[in-house]
């Protein structure tokens, strides 16, 4: 059939919206010229495009490449006016995916046609000879509108995703006898307002029980706001709980919300309460009593609504008979108390825990078929487990990346020491000679690094610098 081209001259310059990469357009029709002037125009606006001749290689590049956009001509080589085949072609088109905009192009101008396009599910339609500008803008406008699509249609399967799951809650790997108390305790309270103070052994979950706390609460669609309570120096302390304003202090540069604002309706997480100054428990306290707070420079009062879960490792009662920890915040603080014993109480889940990271990283790291021989569940059963879950997850990640083939065995562990041998050197120990011994294991596995060895730890930067003065260990770095 024979058609007037447009003559493609001096299109409009402006390109789409910067995308990881350019949009992809297949561009269908049966006549070779007007593919290559389409293919011209929409190369110079910043597309890239492909071509089919035929509503069967229209469908096969759709099979093989993924596109964004179809520019499809209604009328081929069997009927040249009727639209048949183009309408075919658009029904399977849409049966493919529904989600894919597509834009029809005739040379009739008839607007029943047009209109029965639409109809059938296409986007917009556009004449031939087609008007440079109207066609660019046309095509943007509709690639714009389907990748709005896509996104929302992500973002509800991401939804319907974490309902299936336990409603956005962190998973709880646990069968042991010794965490049967813990979860009905937590189901119990969860629901209330109360304070929690969650104590135990580094590494052994603390904040997923606060987390878990919070999604099983009333509270779970209000924030919930996690900081390391115990390393804030005196200078940054009310700074980053009560917030500021600008011209406070300094570097003050702009207002700042304080971490008590952020949970504000929500929960808020204290880690290492513990490791807190007095004078900043002092300051803690006040706010807890009142519910109200001042944020740095500001002399206006501000009411917040925040639940307080707050974790540890230290013996806090011990703490207040020493007078390094105030007994009335302790009070507002434990409402109620929930003690995690360590891995080594709980050896019944090594096995369910360590599979559940193994396949965790194993999807992380594009390796999903990974699992453990035999003699390496023979070896995370017989070890110590000094830093509890978190040296689990940590070994068991190790293994998975040293692994040759899809199973991994007790070597790929690295466990050098045996449990025999590693308990019994524990058992000897004083709680100050483990702590020691557990700082310097860890120091050596970062040649000196401090930052990585309280991560590894599970303590902030400042509170290991505090352990490494108390026990003057040298050469950290």
């Amino acid at each position: 059939m024979s058609e007037p081209l447009p003559t493609v001259s001096n299109p409009p310059t402006s390109a789409p919206a910067p995308a990881a990469r350019p949009a992809r357009i297949l561009v269908a029709d049966d006549q070779a010229d007007v593919l290559e002037a389409l293919r011209l125009l929409l190369k110079r606006d910043g597309y890239a495009v492909v071509t089919a001749q035929s509503p069967a290689g229209a469908l096969a590049t759709l099979d093989s490449e993924d596109v964004d956009l179809v520019l499809m001509d209604l009328n081929y080589a069997r009927d040249t006016t009727s639209g048949k085949e183009g309408m075919d072609l658009l029904g399977r088109i849409r049966a493919q995916d529904a989600a894919l905009p597509v834009v029809v192009m005739t040379a009739w101008g008839s607007v029943e046609g047009a209109v029965e396009a639409m109809r059938g599910g296409a986007r917009d339609y556009v004449q031939k000879p087609w008007d440079n500008t109207r066609l660019l803008a046309t095509l943007r406008t509709q690639l714009e509108l389907g990748r709005a699509l896509k996104r929302s249609r992500r973002l509800e399967e991401e939804n319907q995703h974490l309902r299936r799951g336990q409603g956005g809650a962190p998973n709880m790997v646990s069968e042991s006898r010794a965490m049967q108390p813990i979860r009905r305790l937590i189901e119990r309270v969860a629901p209330s307002n109360a304070n929690v103070l969650v104590t135990g052994e580094h590494g052994t979950g603390k904040e997923v029980v606060a987390r878990l706390l919070h999604a099983s609460s009333s509270r779970a669609d209000r924030p919930f706001v996690a900081v390391n309570s115990g390393g804030l120096s005196e200078g940054v302390f009310e700074s980053e709980l009560f917030g500021h304003v600008k011209g406070a202090f300094t570097d003050a540069k702009a207002d700042r919300i304080g971490c008590f604002e952020l949970a504000d309706g929500g929960t808020l997480f204290l880690d290492e309460i513990g490791n807190m100054p007095l004078s900043q428990q002092a300051k803690l306290l006040r706010v807890l009593q009142t519910g109200e707070l001042h944020p740095v420079g500001s002399s206006k009062t501000r009411r917040v609504d925040v639940r307080v879960v707050s974790a540890t490792n230290v013996d806090l009662a011990k703490a207040v008979a020493e007078g390094r920890f105030r007994e009335d915040l302790l009070y507002r603080l434990n409402t109620v108390e929930l003690q995690l014993p360590a891995l080594r109480e709980r050896r019944e889940d090594i096995p369910l825990l360590a599979a559940h990271f193994l396949a965790e990283h194993g999807r992380r790291y594009g390796r999903p078929t990974m699992r453990l021989s035999p003699n390496a569940l023979e070896a995370l059963l017989a070890y110590p487990w000094p830093g509890n879950v978190r040296e689990l997850e940590h070994a068991v990640e190790r293994a998975l990346l040293m692994a040759a083939g899809d199973e991994v065995t007790a070597e790929d562990l690295l466990l050098k020491r045996s449990a025999r041998e590693g308990q019994s050197r524990l058992e000897e120990m004083t709680l100050e000679e483990v702590e020691r011994y557990l700082i310097e294991r860890a120091l050596a596995r970062h040649e000196g690094n401090v930052s990585e060895a309280a991560k590894g730890l599970g303590l902030s930067r400042s509170a290991l610098y505090r352990r490494l003065q108390h026990y003057g260990i040298k050469g950290a770095r």
